[in-house]
């Protein structure tokens, strides 16, 4: 399913166009198949977003944008948990 659904501002057709190979790009960078998938919509709508945010026009740096947020969800809790060595339990924590 093409983004267009999701683009409710007046943008030309080549405009569009990048919007969509962007949005393409950006699924198939996160292994997302179903176009119908919630999750799409949300990528959908952070491609929209990042492009008239941001400015940028090159798909592809809108794509990777656009996963790095994704990537980086979460990112607090996985920084402490990297400053932790993994350790056995003892016998009296388990």
């Amino acid at each position: 399913m093409p983004i267009n659904r999701y683009i409710n501002v007046e943008m030309g057709s080549a405009e569009i166009d990048r919007l969509n190979v962007a949005y393409a790009k950006a699924l198939r960078i996160l292994y997302l198949v179903d176009r119908h998938d919630p999750v799409a919509e949300i990528v959908a709508r952070k491609v929209i977003d990042v492009s008239l945010s941001s400015g940028v026009t090159d798909p592809q740096a809108v794509a990777d944008t656009v996963v790095r947020h994704f990537r980086n969800l979460g990112g607090a809790e996985r920084a402490d948990m990297a400053d932790t060595s993994f350790q056995s339990p003892t016998r009296n924590q388990l």
